[in-house]
């Protein structure tokens, strides 16, 4: 495997974080899970208009290797989450 990078993905929760699902990927890639981690609150106040009771973002590590971009590791606990 080659070197990864992170994205933010947006999850739509209809009770807390239990039932999510994904709503958004946000196609700025992050070198690190600390960048991504930093970058995530202001990311989610900006992508808050999906009609869900929560969204959350969660950071997830991208592979660069093989041609394809491939989902290697997902980080189950949000960065942040906003309640409606």
């Amino acid at each position: 495997m080659g070197p990864g990078y992170f994205v933010i993905a947006i999850m739509g929760c209809a009770d807390g974080s239990t039932a999510c699902t994904p709503v958004a990927t946000i196609p700025t890639r992050y070198e690190s899970r600390a960048a991504c981690t930093a970058a995530a609150p202001a990311t989610l106040a900006e992508n808050a208009t999906f009609d869900f009771p929560s969204l959350l973002a969660e950071c997830q590590s991208m592979s660069r290797s093989a041609g394809a971009d491939r989902d290697e590791e997902v980080r189950r606990t949000p960065v942040i989450a906003l309640r409606g």
